[in-house]
């Protein structure tokens, strides 16, 4: 068995490992795009311009895959939502073992921006954290000004009795710019004691 799913299902939403499920052309047609640049003023992935970035975003993402420090899925609507099949954006899940800790990352082509989906994939990536990983705490963060984010990750923060933590200040940098960063964290007691149901079927 992978440390790291390589497909699961929520609701209403397919995970598929990223680089096992889309090539490099395939994805640079979103990374390419002015869509994208607009929302990588907010991750800390940049606007691709060659398809040889894509290419070796793919090949890093498969190589921390298989030494278990990050893991991509490929996010999907399941039958019965609109863009069924269509890729929607990445989820990921970046175990800090020395800390204990996950953090959680995603970013969502505009079409499936309100849908909930945020919340949805971040449910199951919480579950995962702390029942198929055994760690202690799952952190999330957004960049000041991200407010699409800020509200998303909120929600489902106050559903898992998180905590907010505050604002770091110039705590990463995009574009050669120090960004400020809101970060929230969930605790092992605090996921043990909300009352959530989290809808995931994982296949090996």
């Amino acid at each position: 068995m992978e440390l790291f799913p390589a497909t699961l299902e929520t609701e209403r939403l397919r995970y598929e490992r990223l680089d096992e499920s889309m090539g490099a052309f395939e994805l640079y047609e979103y990374t390419s795009s002015d869509e994208f640049a607009d929302i990588g003023r907010f991750i800390s992935k940049g606007q691709h311009h060659t398809p040889k970035e894509t290419a070796e975003y793919l090949a890093e993402s498969g190589e921390r895959w298989t030494e278990g420090s990050r893991a991509n899925w490929a996010l999907s609507p399941k039958t019965g939502e609109d863009g069924t099949g269509e890729f929607a954006g990445v989820a990921s899940l970046i175990p800090l073992w020395d800390r204990r800790t996950a953090r959680l990352g995603v970013w969502l082509r505009k079409p499936f921006w309100g849908r909930g989906y945020s919340g949805e994939r971040a449910d199951a990536l919480v579950a995962l954290s702390f029942d198929r990983l055994d760690l202690e705490l799952v952190g999330a963060g957004c960049v000041a000004g991200n407010e699409n984010s800020k509200r998303a990750i909120e929600k489902y923060v106050e559903r898992w009795g998180g905590t907010y933590e505050g604002l770091l200040r110039n705590w990463l940098t995009l574009d050669d710019e120090p960004q400020d960063l809101h970060r929230w964290s969930i605790s092992r007691d605090e996921y043990e004691a909300a009352d959530v149901d989290v809808e995931l079927t994982v296949d090996e």
